[in-house]
């Protein structure tokens, strides 16, 4: 009897799911004699963080030039990435509000943008056609720009640095440090360590202690500190949070793309929630990607091997044949929405920003201007709150209150039920969505209430048609880790926490859902590629726990 025969199934991943280890991430611990001192730090170099720094540190220079005496004020941002923008991937479409908000002196010629979009079009897919459809009012992007997030990210990087904020990459942070309920600094990771966890050698680093009266978690997406510190204050939300996987590819073509394309229908199952992308970056640079829920059913479903499937279709073919894929990357993304936001995004020395507190609007498609404002209304907050010395809960609650009066928990509220309503069926969904759009979200009048995404049982089902991978248009998942850069050392120690007794039916859901093949049924036994791991979090979303690593681990997008 072959293997797959006697896989029974149906599987419930939260069942091998190990628990979030918070007693690791959060450490009841003074920082150390030797901890760098600060008085804000913000964990994460992506667009949250560094909009909060650039904010936070003019209001500080503004301050002082005014003879407000709030003194010297020092600033860190603490990045993972072995450079900034290195761990940044997103589409993307990016509506310049934020920009325009945080640097008002600038013209638009002036931000990291790409080309204001002028052509745009929606498309359902059958296996061999596309049939155009009317631009839904959620997804129309005139007055937006296409751009590199890695471009986004440098630049603001670069800003922040010309302001005095101390920018820090290579430094992954692994633990809060508390003392009771307020957090009191950070400590980062260690490097050098061999596989066993010891001292490997004369590239060993211990880890660092930074001291700070206020802590900004701008981790991006399932953020493991941000959901250690919820899960520790018992912080709920309406609904649990839910996510996407995003498959990515950046390609040098010969034939232009004169418009941005969203995609739906095809090559998805009915019963799951997403599609495809194609944007014109520049002239010969394409980026191409595919979304999906991860709530999905059939547990052999693969979001890599179906994007290569897709690239088969003649919508795509044309304008990638005779090119080269120049780069390869993968990244979850919240999409819970409106109910699945945090009741506080605020605590005793600490903050929640951008993804990691839920800013994304999956309808329209957007979360980098989200997570910019939400990083400079906490700098607002802490502001004021360095002037007056409270930054208590108290003194940080005006955060979460300029966050729930603004555009971005109205915009969310919008379109609060339009992704849960995909629950049902794609095209019971699309029905729903509609009559949403059309009332502003009044319809259904309550909220959709949902399970997260590890509670949901999938079924060992057929998985789709394998796509070979030819090195020209289709690729391998060792083919896609390679493109996205990664150079993580062999030996580094597991930053992956892998539950007891995971069945054969969920080890082959975990092949299956990595798209970096970071796991591999060998009989009944998962074996674990972490080295390949590069950071996407679906792992920790459906299986075992990703936990923070030696910085510069990973992947090093380039123009992602």
């Amino acid at each position: 009897m072959s293997q797959a025969s006697q896989l029974i199934g149906p599987v419930k991943p939260l069942d091998f799911q190990p628990p979030l280890p918070v007693d690791r991430l959060i450490v009841q611990e003074a920082p150390n004699e030797e901890a760098v001192p600060m008085d804000v730090i913000f964990v994460g170099g992506g667009p949250a963080g560094l909009a909060g720094a650039i904010e936070l540190a003019r209001l500080v220079q503004k301050d002082n030039e005014a003879g407000g005496g709030i003194g010297d004020i020092e600033i860190g941002v603490l990045e993972k990435a072995g450079q900034l923008g290195e761990h940044s991937l997103s589409g993307a479409v990016v509506n310049p509000r934020a920009f325009e908000e945080l640097f008002p002196e600038l013209e638009m010629d002036e931000f990291p943008l790409g080309k204001p979009i002028s052509k745009e079009a929606v498309y359902l897919l059958t296996e061999s056609r596309a049939i155009r459809l009317p631009t839904p009012p959620t997804m129309q992007n005139h007055g937006n720009y296409v751009g590199s997030i890695c471009e986004i990210v440098r630049w603001l990087g670069e800003k922040a640095e010309g302001l005095g904020v101390n920018v820090f990459p290579g430094f992954p942070v692994a633990s809060l440090l508390a003392d009771g309920d307020r957090i009191q600094g950070v400590r980062t990771t260690p490097s050098g360590l061999n596989r066993d966890g010891e001292p490997g050698g004369g590239d060993y680093m211990p880890a660092m202690d930074l001291a700070a009266r206020v802590t900004v978690l701008a981790e991006g997406t399932r953020g493991t500190l941000s959901n250690a510190y919820l899960d520790w204050q018992e912080i709920g939300s309406e609904n649990p949070q839910i996510y996407a996987l995003g498959v990515k590819e950046l390609w040098e073509t010969k034939k232009p793309l004169d418009r941005v394309i969203h995609t739906m229908g095809w090559p998805l199952p009915g019963d799951a929630f997403g599609g495809s992308f194609m944007y014109p970056m520049e002239d010969n640079l394409v980026a191409l990607g595919l979304v999906v829920g991860l709530d999905y059913r059939d547990a052999r479903f693969d979001v890599h091997d179906v994007l290569q499937r897709m690239k088969l279709h003649p919508l795509f073919r044309p304008y990638l044949e005779g090119g080269e894929m120049v780069e390869w990357g993968a990244k979850t993304i919240p999409e819970g929405g409106y109910y699945a936001v945090p009741t506080r995004r605020h605590g005793n020395g600490i903050c929640i920003v951008g993804d990691s507190a839920g800013y994304v609007d999956v309808p329209s498609l957007k979360g980098i201007h989200y997570a910019m404002h939400s990083g400079m209304l906490a700098a607002r907050t802490i502001f004021q709150a360095l002037k007056v010395d409270d930054t208590t809960e108290e003194g940080l609650a005006g955060y979460t209150r300029a966050v729930d009066e603004s555009y971005i928990m109205k915009d969310l509220k919008r379109t609060r039920n339009i992704r849960l309503a995909f629950k049902g069926g794609f095209y019971s969904g699309g029905f729903k969505a509609g009559m949403m759009t059309l009332t502003r979200g009044a319809f259904p009048g309550g909220k959709i209430g949902v399970e997260e995404d590890a509670a949901e049982r999938r079924s060992l089902g057929a998985g789709g048609p394998s796509t070979p991978p030819d090195g020209k248009l289709t690729f391998s998942k060792v083919d896609g880790v390679y493109k996205s850069g990664n150079q993580t050392r062999d030996d580094i120690p597991s930053h992956l926490i892998v539950g007891d007794d995971v069945s054969r039916e969920a080890g082959e859901l975990y092949v299956h859902m990595c798209p970096a093949g970071v796991y591999e049924m060998d009989g009944d036994e998962l074996r674990v590629n972490a080295p390949n791991c590069v950071d996407c979090k679906a792992t920790d979303v459906l299986g075992p726990r990703w936990t923070p690593r030696e910085g510069g681990s990973g992947p090093a997008y380039r123009r992602m």
